[in-house]
């Protein structure tokens, strides 16, 4: 897996899921200088919350 890839997100709206800080990034909206793609520079992925 590379490091642009987020393996917990998942679609806006999905049940069971809500906003986190990216972890490409530490939510600073860069990587390398860059846009992160993972979370466009918003610095916040969705990603499933809680456990079941």
């Amino acid at each position: 897996m590379s490091q642009t890839e987020n393996p917990e997100a998942v679609p806006p709206g999905t049940p069971g899921s809500g906003e986190n800080t990216c972890r490409n990034c530490d939510g600073t909206g860069k990587v390398d200088g860059r846009t992160c793609p993972d979370c466009e520079g918003s610095g916040k992925v969705m990603t499933p919350i809680g456990g079941a």
